[in-house]
C-alpha cells in the first residue's frame, strides 16, 4: 500500500472526485482562479520591474542623478573639484553644467525651454543625449572661436518653432540676479544669436522644454570667469542610492552647495511605480484568497460525502492526524496545480509581454504608451525568479490554509452516529 496513508487516500479522493458532476465543476473553478490570479500577479510585477529598469537605464541616462549647485558664488576652478570628487567609489563620472532658463525666438513663435551649458566632451560621459541624436551631431555643441553660439534642441521644441538644422534662432536668457539693484531685474533680456547644430528625440516632455548650449556661452551669460560653473553633475554607480552618496560626496567638498538629486525631479515617478506595485500585489493576492475559498466549499462538500468513510476509517483505528492530513492533502492538490499552471503561464507571458502588446497594438491599431507622453513607447517586462517564487509561495499558503477547517471538521464525525444510521 502507498505509504504514508493519508497522501494514498487524500489522491484517491481527488480521482474519485471526478465522478461528480458538480462538485468537480467547483474543485476546477478554484484551480482555475488560483491559476489566473498567479498568472497576473506575476505579469504585472513584471511590468513593474520593466518600468524600473527603463527609468533606471533610459530616462536617468539624461537626467542629472547628483547635482552639487553653488549657493551663494560659482565653484572656482571646476576641472580641479570634478577630479577630487571623481576619487569617490560611487561616482562613475563628474560634468560642469549651467542651468538656466530662458525663451526661444524664431520668427514670430516663442518657446519657453530650460537652457544646460555644458561641456560637450565631459557630458558624454554623465549624460547619453548623444546616442538620442536625430538630425545633426553632438560634436557640433563644441565651443570654437568661429562657432561659439551653438545649440542644441529637442524635437518637441523644433517642431514648435517650425526650424530645422542649421536654422538660426534667437536665445532669450534672463540676466543674472542683481540682488537689490531693481533696475538691473527689470533689464532686458540677453539676446543671443545661436545656430542649431542638433536635435534629439528622447520621448515624453523632456524634448518640448529642453535645449544645449556650450558651457562657454553660458558663462558669458552668467558673467563667470573662466574655469567656473554654477553646478557639477555626478553619474553614480547605484541610482536608488542617490541621495545617501549625494551627502557623502558633498561632505568632502570644498564648497558651499545644495543638493539635488533625480529623486527630486523624476523621484514621482519611481513612487507611482512602487504604489501600483503594492496595489496590485494587494488586490491580485486577495484574487487568490478569493479562489481558494472554492477549496473550502470543495472539501466541505468531500466530508459529507466521505462521511462512511471516515468513521470506519476511525473504527479501524485511523487518528486524527491522518484523517485531517488526508483531507489537507485532497485539497492542497488545487492549489498545487493551479499555482504550478499559474506559474507557467505567467512565465511564458512575462518574457514575451512586449511582443504580444505589440502585437495587439499593431492588430488594433492603437497605441497603449506614446513616445510623446511617456518616455517610453512600449511595455517592457522584466522577469524576476523572486517574483514568481513568491507568488507561487503565497498562493500554496493560502490554499493549505483554506484546506485547515474542513479537514478539522472531518475529525469531529462520530462514527457510531454516522454507523448507525446506515
Amino acid at each position: 500500500m502507498f505509504k504514508p496513508l493519508s497522501l494514498f487516500l487524500g489522491w484517491r479522493y481527488v480521482r474519485s472526485r471526478h465522478g461528480n458532476g458538480f462538485s468537480a465543476f467547483i474543485s476546477a473553478s478554484s484551480t482555475i482562479g488560483i491559476a489566473l490570479g498567479v498568472t497576473v500577479l506575476i505579469v504585472v510585477l513584471s511590468a513593474m520591474n520593466g518600468f524600473e529598469r527603463e527609468l533606471s537605464q533610459k530616462l536617468l541616462s539624461i537626467v542629472p542623478h547628483v547635482e552639487l549647485v553653488s549657493v551663494n558664488e560659482p565653484i572656482k576652478d571646476w576641472r580641479e573639484s570634478i577630479k577630487k570628487v571623481q576619487t569617490e567609489p560611487d561616482v562613475i563620472a563628474a560634468a560642469p553644467v549651467i542651468k538656466m532658463t530662458g525663451m526661444l525666438q524664431h520668427g514670430l513663435k516663442l518657446k519657453a525651454i530650460e537652457v544646460r551649458g555644458v561641456d560637450a566632451q565631459l557630458e558624454k560621459k554623465v549624460s547619453s543625449i548623444d546616442n538620442y541624436i536625430i538630425a545633426g551631431n553632438w560634436q557640433g555643441l563644441m565651443a570654437t572661436a568661429l562657432n561659439k553660439n551653438s545649440i542644441v534642441i529637442g524635437s518637441g521644441v523644433a517642431k514648435k518653432l517650425s526650424v530645422e538644422l542649421g536654422d538660426k534662432i534667437q536665445l532669450l536668457l534672463p540676466p543674472p540676479e542683481g540682488g537689490n539693484d531693481v533696475k538691473k531685474m527689470f533689464s532686458a533680456p540677453i539676446t543671443r544669436q545661436v545656430e542649431v547644430v542638433g536635435i534629439f528625440k528622447f520621448g515624453g516632455t523632456i524634448d518640448e522644454t529642453l535645449a544645449y548650449i556650450p558651457l562657454s556661452l553660458a558663462s558669458d551669460v552668467m558673467g563667470y570667469k573662466i574655469n567656473e560653473t554654477q553646478s557639477i553633475r555626478l553619474k553614480v554607480t547605484d541610482v536608488f542610492s542617490a541621495p545617501k552618496i549625494a551627502r557623502k560626496v558633498a561632505y568632502n567638498f570644498d564648497h558651499y552647495v545644495y543638493l539635488n538629486n533625480w529623486t527630486h525631479s523624476q523621484g514621482h515617478l519611481f513612487n507611482d511605480i512602487q504604489l501600483v506595485r503594492m496595489v496590485m500585489f494587494i488586490v491580485l493576492v486577495l484574487v487568490i484568497a478569493v479562489a481558494s475559498f472554492n477549496i473550502v466549499s470543495t472539501l466541505i462538500m468531500a466530508v459529507n460525502e466521505k462521511q462512511g468513510d471516515i468513521a470506519i476509517l476511525k473504527t479501524m483505528g485511523a487518528s486524527s492526524k491522518t484523517i485531517m492530513l488526508t483531507f489537507i492533502v485532497q485539497g492542497l492538490v488545487n492549489g498545487v496545480v493551479g499555482s504550478l499552471l499559474g506559474a507557467i503561464c505567467g512565465v511564458y507571458l512575462a518574457l514575451n509581454l512586449t511582443g504580444i502588446i505589440s502585437t495587439v497594438e499593431q492588430l488594433m491599431g492603437i497605441t497603449f504608451l506614446s513616445g510623446d507622453v511617456y518616455f517610453i513607447d512600449y511595455l517592457p517586462s522584466v522577469l524576476n525568479a523572486t517574483d514568481v517564487y513568491a507568488t507561487v509561495i503565497t498562493a500554496l499558503i493560502m490554499s493549505l490554509l483554506a484546506t485547515i477547517y474542513p479537514a478539522w471538521r472531518a475529525t469531529k464525525i462520530e462514527p457510531a452516529q454516522v454507523l448507525g444510521q446506515q
